[in-house]
């Protein structure tokens, strides 16, 4: 079986990562997993490649704990998906999840000698 191989400036998502990208992903809009997958890549300047076997067990993931809403609905191309939405949960958890991303990115930058003084 062929694999899909992948440009080596991409990079591997974190584990908890891959959540706080759907969950921004989300926030206008509600979308279907492909449409999630090219909307993280996009929006990352096509640096992020979101591998589809990371990305439904994170839906599943984020469903059950009521941070989106899935239904079935009709894709632009006319053919049947299941479509995800932010829930109000969502939308407190990714002020959550934006913050310790914030504190998290600021830290790595005073380690590494990044952050301007």
């Amino acid at each position: 079986m062929a694999t899909q191989e992948t440009p080596s400036d991409r990079i591997v998502l974190l584990q908890g990562t891959l959540d706080v990208l759907i969950l921004q992903t989300l926030i206008f809009r509600k979308e279907h997993g492909q449409g999630i997958a090219r909307a993280i890549q996009r929006t990352s300047g096509e640096v992020l490649l979101v591998d589809h076997g990371s990305l439904y067990p994170a839906l599943q993931r984020l469903e059950k704990k009521g941070w989106v809403c899935a239904f079935w609905g009709t894709s632009e191309n006319n053919r049947r998906a299941r479509y995800y939405e932010l829930t109000p949960l969502g939308r407190t958890q990714l002020v959550t999840e934006t913050d310790r991303w914030t504190r998290l990115v600021e830290a790595m930058g005073r380690v590494l000698g990044l952050e301007s003084s």
